[in-house]
């Protein structure tokens, strides 16, 4: 099982929790943004993604439940949650946001707050493919393949483990194609953290409200290869082009834990817990599913939930985002609204394409065609 944690304060303070017992760090009340403390936000744990038939039209389930994945999802709700103390009347409701208002789009984050990101293992994807721990006995048909598919785009193994070279014909998924038995698509960890550090952590949706919020520092545990992760992660952003200002190219710090304890065997297990500041207890996902294992409910990551709390963000802040719109809207045209964020992201997949490093793979584009049920 792969662990994830996201945590919010100065990168000293985080990094000694890690050596001390990363296990152990415990969440407070309420968030603190002094420098004198350090506080984990979001975890999670899981290392696989669902199969193709359990798809949802609906954003009933969640798609991809790596560690990684997961716990930046768990963070999405925990910005929310921080966003919603404006909708209090009272002023210092809002002080204990850790954003603040900013005149021209909205919200930003506090001058001291920063998110870290600790990871058990090396993130799937091109980052894993140098570690130490994974060259096969083969050294030179090894370095060969490695050296071919350099900071190329990779993509998971549906309902599995590992990841290959995205060699799909097109950009997008059919859902015909998928109901027939075609393997499911989904980028690799690697992938996606890149692309956090170019769109940033929020995601199209709280783009409506916020800054982008990038991450400070990244800390893996084992089956790490810390230069080949640094170059992946900040190279593919070398010919990105001009951004604009709302954008940046982000360089996390990056550091690594290399003693054997954190190294996990056997075969890894088909759930994923995840939690987020403010929770009274873990969710545990079905991973071939993408719902709660128990009962077969929606997660509380799927997309309709994240959603529901965006649309009741949007009425009630309304005036500071960029688009307001009188009718409901669907998931994906609320996404397409942040303008910004899709012009970046459009950017980032042409510099992919130009630099040989292949098309970046979405889903099926009618998961996202759903209305909330009023």
């Amino acid at each position: 099982m792969k662990d994830c944690f996201l945590t919010q304060g100065p990168l000293d303070l985080v990094r000694d929790g890690l050596n001390a017992n990363i296990f152990r760090i415990s969440a407070s009340p309420s968030v603190t943004l002094t420098a004198a403390h350090a506080q984990v936000v979001a975890l999670s744990t899981g290392t696989k993604c669902i199969n193709g038939e359990y798809l949802s039209d609906h954003g009933l389930v969640v798609n991809d439940c790596h560690a990684e994945v997961t716990a930046r999802r768990a963070l999405l709700r925990f910005l929310y949650s921080q966003l919603e103390f404006f909708l209090s009347k009272r002023p210092e409701d809002w002080e204990e946001s850790i954003f603040v208002r900013h005149k021209e789009r909205g919200y930003r984050l506090r001058d001291n707050v920063h998110f870290h990101m600790y990871i058990s293992t090396s993130p799937c994807g091109d980052g894993r493919l140098n570690s130490p721990y994974e060259i096969t006995s083969d050294i030179h048909s090894s370095r060969h393949l490695m050296r071919k598919h350099r900071s190329h785009l990779r993509t998971k193994i549906e309902s599995g483990e590992g990841t290959v070279p995205v060699r799909s014909r097109g950009p997008v998924q059919t859902w015909d194609a998928i109901l027939q038995g075609e393997h499911l698509i989904t980028m690799s960890c690697t992938d996606k953290i890149t692309r956090w550090n170019i769109l940033g952590l929020q995601g199209a949706l709280l783009s409506h409200f916020v800054e982008p919020v990038y991450l400070h520092s990244v800390t893996i545990g084992s089956l790490r290869h810390t230069g080949h992760l640094g170059r992946v992660l900040n190279q593919r952003l070398e010919r990105l082009g001009p951004l604009p200002t709302t954008h940046r190219r982000n360089q996390p710090l990056l550091s690594g834990l290399s003693s054997a304890d954190y190294q996990q065997h056997g075969k890894a297990s088909c759930v994923s817990i995840n939690w987020t500041l403010g929770d009274t207890q873990v969710e545990v996902v079905n991973t071939a599913t993408g719902r709660r294992r128990e009962t077969g409910t929606p997660s509380r990551l799927c997309k309709h939930a994240l959603f529901t709390r965006w649309s009741r963000l949007h009425r009630k802040l309304g005036a500071h985002a960029p688009s307001s719109c009188d009718h409901q809207l669907m998931y994906i045209e609320a996404k397409m609204a942040a303008r910004p964020y899709q012009t970046v992201k459009q950017q980032w997949f042409r510099s992919l394409q130009e630099t040989g490093l292949g098309t970046w793979v979405k889903k099926p584009p009618e998961q996202e065609q759903f209305l909330l049920s009023v």
